[in-house]
């Protein structure tokens, strides 16, 4: 009723506007006021217009209501297609979390092999290269053959690993596994949760100074002779590293310990902690910024991570079936707890980099590209010129060192297996027949899908590439390095990959012993996008240019102190 009396008396008042305004215009037959009496009527008809979108809009105003409010957003449309490129970005992101999974359990199920494949390699094939270099080492003062080195690198490389595994092997009697066994039993849940996290920092640390204490070793027994000496010698950085080799085996062993009273507690509070600690890496890489070369850093961690973790359940479950004399029984009852801890970390790794994906706009062919980095690996290890063992090559890419972990592993066995009677040595021929069967078989079906990988990658030009020599200094290595890059263009291709892929690097006699040369992959990744380098030109001058965004092939492992992620 309020609404029809205030809308009459607008209607009252805009008429007698009208009119006063009716009344103040004159009536002009006069030609020389024709004009102002047209822009007088041309304002008349606007002050018209005006009133009569103020009676609409008074009008309108008067019709609202709350049903008819209700009715408005019942009733009311709207067009996804005029933002059509929002929505489908949308779905490709739905598309690729979807894909996600697939995808990196392809990179993971690769990468596993890899590493069983060098983990395999210490107990198949390492103990038959030592054997084959010590019979030539005994075999070669007699044969009187003159102007040729007494090993090559290669086999200088085997004898020193399989010295280190002696050497550690008889200090790990030492150790009793069963006093720590108890000795970490009686620690508090809390305090044994804290110690695990300890050790799982210290085991990527130690992986990531381990190996350069290795191939420190290497390029030291190995360098040739006629360089100026510019090292400590041999023997003491032997000693550095059987030193670091039996720490970190004690360091993993202090893990399958832990690991081990976490599934003999009897309310698994403990195992459940340790679980819901892998769900906290979630909070801690989700939100952070990351490249592709980062994220291949820490997809190689993770595979790394998960071949660890099961040697580590196949420890827990030998030293509890010795516990039980080998009662089948008992294994069921463990066979939940490694089904969960192993499903735990599966879906912790597809959670973590689906979203590390989505919030860095990735694309989920990505792990495509980091499966063909770790066949190149692979194949490149297969050619004449091959600088490094496979072994360790996956070492420097992923940070996993299977010396340690073999170690232990063989500690394990050794202990909780006793070998008697001529049948046992007998199954023990057999069974190291069959992890040799198994470690050839491996390696082929490896070559093979790695050969494939690198096509669909179109990498087999760099397989071609002659691998970068080590220089005196600094300087001259960059001098070379850039004269190289400008060469590399006209070389020509003189060999297949078919048959450069499976031929051994050899020796000849009328050849200086050439040098363990440092590769590009040795560097660490510290700033993906951007850096700067110094180079020499060929007048001599200092020339600063921008280096190109560092290749998947130029990263090395993942380390906690290499990896800077804005």
């Amino acid at each position: 009723m309020a609404d029809s009396v205030a809308a009459g008396l607008d209607e009252k008042d805009t008429e007698n506007e009208d009119k006063e305004r009716e009344k103040r215009v004159p009536i002009s037959t006069d030609k020389t006021e024709k004009n102002s009496g047209t822009s007088e009527l041309t304002e008349t008809l606007g002050f018209y217009e005006r009133n009569a979108r103020k009676r609409d809009r008074n009008r309108n105003l008067s019709d609202l209501s709350l049903v008819r409010f209700i009715s408005a957003e019942l009733t009311r449309g709207y067009f996804l297609e005029h933002n059509e490129a929002k929505y489908t970005e949308r779905r490709e992101r739905v598309y690729t979390c979807l894909r996600i999974p697939k995808e990196l359990e392809k990179l993971m199920v690769f990468g596993f092999f890899l590493c069983l494949d060098a983990f395999l390699y210490v107990f198949t094939l390492l103990p038959l290269r030592v054997l084959l270099a010590l019979i030539r080492l005994l075999t070669l003062p007699c044969c009187g053959l003159s102007g040729s080195r007494l090993l090559q690198p290669a086999q200088v490389c085997d004898v020193l690993k399989g010295f280190i595994m002696i050497l550690c092997y008889s200090m790990m009697h030492y150790v009793d596994y069963s006093m720590m066994y108890h000795l970490i039993r009686g620690q508090s849940v809390i305090k044994l949760y804290i110690i695990y996290n300890m050790l799982e920092v210290a085991d990527r640390l130690f992986s990531s100074f381990g190996q350069d204490i290795l191939d420190a070793l290497y390029w030291t027994a190995t360098e040739p002779k006629e360089k100026k000496r510019a090292h400590i010698g041999v023997i003491p950085h032997f000693l550095m590293a059987v030193l670091y080799v039996f720490l970190h085996a004690i360091l993993i062993m202090v893990q399958a310990t832990t690991l081990n009273v976490a599934f003999n507690s009897h309310n698994k509070s403990l195992l459940t902690i340790m679980m819901s600690n892998n769900f906290v890496e979630i909070k801690g890489s989700v939100f952070k910024k990351f490249e592709k070369n980062n994220l291949f850093q820490m997809s190689n961690s993770d595979i790394k991570e998960r071949f660890t973790n099961y040697v580590l359940l196949l420890i827990v479950c030998l030293r509890n079936m010795e516990q039980f004399s080998w009662n089948p029984d008992h294994l069921w009852v463990l066979f939940p707890d490694v089904c969960m801890v192993i499903a735990s970390e599966i879906a912790v790794d597809v959670v973590k980099h689906a979203f590390i994906t989505k919030f860095n706009d990735i694309t989920a062919d990505v792990y495509s590209e980091y499966r063909a980095s770790l066949a190149f690996d692979l194949v490149s290890s297969r050619q004449k010129n091959a600088y490094t063992d496979y072994s360790d090559s996956v070492s420097r890419r992923m940070g996993f060192i299977p010396l340690p972990l073999a170690l232990l592993l063989i500690r394990v066995v050794t202990s909780s297996v006793k070998i008697q009677g001529s049948l046992s040595y007998v199954c023990v021929l057999l069974f190291y027949l069959g992890m040799i069967t198994l470690k050839v078989l491996n390696s082929i079906v490896l070559l093979g899908k790695s050969c494939l990988y690198v096509k669909e990658a179109n990498m087999e030009e760099k397989l071609f590439q002659a691998p970068p020599s080590a220089a005196p200094s600094r300087t001259s290595s960059r001098a070379h390095r850039v004269k190289r890059t400008r060469d590399a263009p006209g070389e020509p291709a003189e060999e297949d990959v078919s048959t450069s892929i499976t031929k051994q690097p050899t020796h000849e006699a009328e050849c200086p012993a050439p040098g363990i040369p440092n590769s590009e992959s040795d560097q660490f990744l510290t700033t993906p996008d951007e850096s700067e380098e110094k180079s020499i030109g060929q007048d001599g001058t200092e020339l600063k240019q921008r280096a190109p965004k560092k290749d998947l092939l130029e990263i090395d492992r993942f380390t906690i102190c290499g990896n800077r992620i804005d």
